[in-house]
C-alpha cells in the first residue's frame, strides 16, 4: 500500500470518526427556556416551559397565534399589532423553538397542542380564535381536538390538509439522513448568515426580500440557530405523523368548528389552488382566501391583507334578535265592576303576526 493511500484512508477514517462523534453530541443536545422577547413570560407545562407574549386589549376576545416550523413568535411581529386594538392577542413559541424549552423528545403535534392548552388555561383563555401558520395550523387543529373550550374558531395559513401537496426542499430531505443531518445542523451554526437565510427562500414568494418582513433582518437565521437538531427533526416528523394518521380536512369536518383557510398565491412549498380546493370539498362552510403576491408566509409578506380577514372572522357573531313580546289582551271586567277613578279601560291587544 502506497504512502499516499495510507494517508488518504487515515484522513477519511478520521473524518468518519468526527462525523459519528458529532452525530452523537448533536442528537443529545437540549436547551432550556429563556425570555427571548421583550414583554414575554415563561409558563411551565407538563411538556416543557413555553415562552408566551400576551398583548392587546385584556378585555377583548382572544386571538392565539401559532408560528411555523423552525420559526418563532416573531414571525407575527408586523401582523399582531394590527389585531390588538379590540382583541387580546397571545403569541406562543412552540416547544423546541424560540424561547421555549428544547427537550430531547416530545415533539408530536398532540404534545405541542397539549402544552399550548396548558399555557392558555393558566392565562384563563376561553373561546379563542386560533391562527396557525403552516405547522401552527396542525397544532391549532390538535388544540381544538383536545380543548374545545379554549379555542372555538380556527384560521389555517398555508398548511395543506396532507403532505401530498408539498414540495420538499433538498436541505429538508438531507436533514433526515443519519450523520449527514447532524453535520448540517452543526454547519448551520457556523455558516455565513446569508447562506443560512437562503434556506428560507422557499418559505416566501420568489424574489421576496426576507429581511424586510421582520424587525430583526436576521430573524429566520436566529430562529434556526436557536433550535437543536432533535427539535428540528422531531418537529418535522411529528407534523408528518399527525397528518398521516388523519388529514386536517378530515379532522376539521369531524370538529365542526368555523374554519378559515388562507394561502399565498405564490406558495413554493404547497400547491395553493389544489390545497384550497381540497378544503372546500371536504370542510363544510369553510372560508378560503388566496393572497396575491404572497408565498408560504402571507402573515409576514402581506400582513395588511391578512389582518382584516382574521379580524372579520374572529368577530363574534351578532347576538340573535329576541322575538318581540306578544301583546296580551286586557281581560274584560265583570259587568258589576267599575274601573278605578282616573283610569280608562285599555283596548284589547292585537293578535301578533304569524311567523
Amino acid at each position: 500500500m502506497s504512502r499516499w493511500l495510507k494517508i488518504t484512508l487515515g484522513v477519511v477514517g478520521g473524518l468518519i470518526v468526527l462525523l459519528l462523534i458529532n452525530a452523537l453530541v448533536v442528537s443529545n443536545e437540549t436547551k432550556g427556556a429563556y425570555l427571548r422577547d421583550d414583554g414575554a413570560q415563561l409558563i411551565d407545562t407538563s411538556a416543557g416551559t413555553l415562552q408566551v407574549l400576551d398583548q392587546g386589549d385584556p378585555q377583548g376576545t382572544p386571538i392565539v397565534l401559532l408560528h411555523c416550523a423552525t420559526c418563532s413568535m416573531d414571525w407575527w411581529d408586523h401582523l399582531a399589532p394590527l389585531l390588538e386594538q379590540d382583541h387580546r392577542v397571545i403569541r406562543v413559541d412552540l416547544l423546541g423553538m424560540g424561547g421555549s424549552d428544547k427537550p430531547g423528545s416530545g415533539y408530536s403535534i398532540d404534545n405541542q397542542a397539549s402544552a399550548v392548552a396548558e399555557a392558555l388555561a393558566k392565562l384563563h383563555v376561553v373561546g379563542a380564535t386560533v391562527v396557525g401558520h403552516s405547522l401552527g395550523g396542525s397544532v391549532a387543529v390538535g388544540l381544538v381536538e383536545q380543548s374545545p373550550q379554549l379555542a372555538t374558531r380556527i384560521v389555517i395559513i398555508d398548511q395543506s390538509a396532507e403532505d401530498g401537496f408539498e414540495h420538499e426542499s433538498l436541505g429538508e430531505r438531507l436533514s433526515g439522513w443519519p450523520v449527514i443531518g447532524q453535520a448540517l445542523a452543526r454547519l448551520v451554526q457556523v455558516a455565513p448568515t446569508s447562506s443560512v437565510r437562503s434556506e428560507y427562500d422557499q418559505a416566501f414568494a420568489p424574489g421576496y426580500n426576507i429581511a424586510s418582513g421582520f424587525d430583526n433582518p436576521d430573524q429566520p437565521v436566529d430562529d434556526l440557530r436557536t433550535m437543536t437538531y432533535t427539535s428540528v427533526r422531531g418537529t418535522i416528523d411529528g407534523e408528518e405523523d399527525f397528518v398521516d394518521e388523519s388529514p386536517l380536512d378530515d379532522r376539521l369536518r369531524t370538529l365542526g368548528v368555523p374554519v378559515m383557510v388562507i394561502f399565498g398565491a405564490e406558495d413554493q412549498i404547497y400547491d395553493a389552488p389544489d390545497a384550497i380546493a381540497r378544503y372546500r370539498e371536504n370542510v363544510p362552510s369553510v372560508q378560503t382566501h388566496l393572497i396575491p403576491g404572497a408565498g408560504h408566509s402571507p402573515n409576514v409578506e402581506k400582513p395588511d391583507l391578512v389582518a382584516p380577514l382574521i379580524l372579520s372572522f374572529a368577530k363574534p357573531p351578532p347576538a340573535p334578535k329576541q322575538p318581540a313580546p306578544k301583546n296580551k289582551a286586557t281581560p274584560k271586567k265583570a259587568a258589576s265592576e267599575k274601573p278605578a277613578v282616573g283610569n280608562k279601560t285599555a283596548p284589547a291587544g292585537k293578535k301578533p303576526a304569524q311567523k
